[in-house]
């Protein structure tokens, strides 16, 4: 797909106002306080309210992305909505999108679907949604990334609750010259995918060490892949928005790809919010100073997913 003519236009975002501060709860975990700043790196998790579905922080984030685009955007010239989740409203039947599509009183003509992926739900939605709008002849898009796993995260679980936050993104996929979508480079691990997972209970629970482990070995290569495949070389880049699965693994993925590693995680107020963080990561860059920034989400699966953003001047 490296002559994808699709390019992010706009991104809306929403972020719950309630917080879980992270520190009372290492000190109730007995967990050292310079680690979590230094291994975890997040200060605080996001929660939506108890009353809100997933469809709810969809349209939150839509409504943000209108707001952006101004009174000149029309809902009804969408071709295709796309809503990222393994947290759909209710049972997951309907989609999720489904639900979305009638909230936000979408024409029959643009489609829904969903996609039930994690962390490199996004970057794999770039890749999805490009293609179904060149096969079907279509010109917009939105990917909506909204994933709480607050629904299934046990709060009394230090390997989880102080790591995953809930968010929601609204991406508008149209043609364009800004952010245009490159070459990818995707994988997956399946044989370790039950190291995140639901339990029997529905609970979430996680192997850190086997998560560090895939992202430590893989994703380091992917980033060079996928440079390769765009034919650019690391001096190249201007940004990194690389899924902040924590702050140790981030920080070890950049050492291991001889690239700069953040001081402090762009996402440490809210957490790692799935899907979510990487559009949190764009939607907050200088696209006049940010011509082009690489992408990569991995985790959950364990699978990743890479590609490169660049305005039309530099590919």
């Amino acid at each position: 797909m490296a002559n994808n003519p699709f390019a992010i236009s706009e991104i809306g975002t929403y972020l719950p106002e309630t917080r879980l501060d992270n520190v009372p709860r290492a000190e109730k975990f007995e967990y050292d306080l310079d680690s979590l700043r230094s291994k975890i790196g997040f200060k605080a998790t996001a929660r939506k309210d108890a009353e809100q579905e997933t469809s709810d922080l969809c349209v939150a984030a839509f409504s943000d992305l209108t707001h952006k685009l101004g009174d000149d955007f029309d809902a009804d010239s969408l071709d295709l909505i796309v809503v990222v989740t393994q947290h759909p409203d209710g049972h997951g039947l309907p989609h999720c999108s489904a639900i979305v599509h009638d909230k936000l009183g979408l024409p029959a003509s643009c489609f829904a679907f969903d996609i039930s992926l994690g962390c490199s739900g996004f970057v794999s939605a770039l890749a999805t949604v490009s293609g179904h709008l060149m096969a079907a002849g279509g010109q917009r898009a939105v990917i909506f990334t909204a994933d709480p796993y607050s629904k299934s995260l046990s709060e009394d679980d230090k390997n989880t609750s102080m790591i995953f936050g809930d968010a929601a993104t609204a991406t508008l996929i149209e043609p364009g010259s800004s952010w245009r979508i490159g070459a990818f480079d995707f994988g997956t691990k399946g044989e370790k995918a039950a190291a995140i997972r639901r339990n029997a209970d529905g609970v979430l629970e996680m192997n850190g060490r086997a998560v560090f482990d895939f992202c430590a070995l893989n994703v380091p290569k992917s980033l060079k892949r996928t440079l390769a495949a765009n034919d650019l070389v690391a001096e190249d880049i201007d940004a990194y928005a690389l899924h902040p699965g924590s702050k140790f693994i981030v920080d070890t993925v950049c050492k291991r790809a001889r690239i700069p590693a953040p001081d402090v995680l762009p996402c440490a107020a809210y957490g790692n919010t799935v899907s979510s963080s990487i559009p949190l990561i764009l939607a907050d860059l200088d696209r006049a100073a940010v011509r082009t920034v690489m992408v990569s989400g991995f985790g959950v699966g364990l699978g990743w997913a890479t590609t490169i953003l660049t305005t039309k001047e530099t590919q």
